[in-house]
C-alpha cells in the first residue's frame, strides 16, 4: 500500500510539473507574440549586384572613384581610414599627377623636425587619408560616446552569417559581397518605423539592417542631391550607397582582380599539368600486362 501512494505522489508532482511547464510555455509564446525582435539585424542586407561578384568580377573604376568622391564629402567628418594610402589610388584609375594633387588637398600633422616641433604640411603620395579626430577618445566624444569604426577593412570586417543551405552554394558561387551587401542596406535603410514594442534608446536612430542592436549612434549620413557627380550618375542616396560601399571593397582588397586572375591561371595549369600526368602514365605504361 505505502508503494502504491508512493507512486501516486510521485504522479502528481511529475503532472503538476508537467502543468506549469505547460502554462510557462504559453505565457512565453503570448509574451513572444507582443514582444518586439530580438534577433539582429531584423531584416537581412539585401543581395546586390556587384561587377567584382564571382570569380571573374573586376572593380568599375568609374564608381569606385564615385565612391571616393562619397568618401571624401561624406564619410571622412566621422570615419577615418587609416590603412590606405593615397599612392595606392592608382587602382581606382587615377595618374600619378592626379594623385599628388589628390594627396596635396589634406594636411598632414607630421615631426619632430630638426627643431623637435611637430608641424603642418601638404599631404604626399605615400601619405596615409588622415584621420578626422586626434584620437578614439576624442572621436567618441564628438559623437555621442561611439567612435566611428575606421572604414580602411570595413568592407571585409562587416557582414552578416549566411545559414544552411546558403553557405554551401556561396562556396561554389565565391560569394564575399556580404559586407558591400550590408554596408548598401544600413546607408539605405534609416526613415523606418521600429516594430510594435521595440524601445529605440534616446539619442539614436533605428535601423533594421544595423548587426550589433536595435540602434546606432549615427544618424542618416545620405540624402538626395548631397555629393554632385560629374559623369551623369544618379544622384540619390542608393546611388551613393551603392557607390561607397563598392569604394570600400576596393580599399579592403585591393588586389582582388588580380587574386583572381592568379587563381584562374594556377587552375588552367593544373588542369594541364593533370592531363599531362595522365598521357604520361598511359604512355608508360602502355606495354605493361594489367
Amino acid at each position: 500500500m505505502k508503494k502504491i501512494l508512493t507512486s501516486l505522489a510521485l504522479f502528481g508532482l511529475v503532472a503538476a510539473g508537467a502543468a506549469a511547464a505547460c502554462i510557462g510555455a504559453a505565457s512565453a509564446q503570448e509574451g513572444h507574440a507582443e514582444a518586439a525582435p530580438t534577433h539582429f539585424p531584423i531584416n537581412e542586407p539585401k543581395e546586390m549586384d556587384w561587377t567584382f561578384a564571382g570569380p571573374f568580377g573586376t572593380y568599375d573604376k568609374a564608381q569606385l572613384q564615385r565612391g571616393l568622391k562619397v568618401y571624401k564629402e561624406v564619410c571622412s567628418a566621422c570615419h577615418s581610414m587609416n590603412l590606405v594610402a593615397f599612392r595606392t589610388l592608382e587602382g581606382l584609375g587615377y595618374s600619378e599627377a592626379q594623385i599628388k594633387t589628390l594627396a596635396a588637398e589634406y594636411t598632414i600633422h607630421d615631426g619632430p623636425n630638426d627643431a623637435g616641433d611637430m608641424f603642418d604640411r601638404p599631404g604626399k603620395p605615400s601619405d596615409h587619408f588622415p584621420a578626422p579626430f586626434p584620437n578614439e577618445q576624442a572621436a567618441a566624444a564628438a559623437n555621442g560616446g561611439a567612435a566611428p569604426p575606421d572604414m580602411s577593412l570595413l568592407a571585409k570586417a562587416r557582414g552578416v552569417e549566411r545559414g544552411f543551405p546558403r553557405f554551401v552554394f556561396d562556396i561554389f558561387t565565391q560569394y564575399a559581397q556580404g559586407g558591400p551587401d550590408y554596408i548598401h542596406s544600413l546607408l539605405t535603410g534609416y526613415d523606418q518605423t521600429p516594430p510594435a514594442g521595440m524601445v529605440i534608446p534616446e539619442g539614436t536612430h533605428y535601423n533594421p539592417y544595423f548587426l550589433s542592436g536595435v540602434s546606432l549612434k549615427m544618424p542618416k549620413p545620405l540624402s538626395d542631391g548631397q555629393v554632385t557627380y560629374d559623369d551623369g550618375s544618379p544622384q540619390t542616396v542608393d546611388q551613393y550607397s551603392r557607390d561607397v560601399a563598392a569604394f570600400l571593397m576596393w580599399a579592403a582588397e585591393p588586389h582582388l582582380e588580380e587574386r583572381k586572375k592568379t587563381g584562374f591561371r594556377v587552375l588552367v595549369f593544373l588542369l594541364l599539368f593533370g592531363a599531362l600526368v595522365y598521357m604520361t602514365k598511359r604512355k608508360v605504361w602502355a606495354d605493361v600486362a594489367h
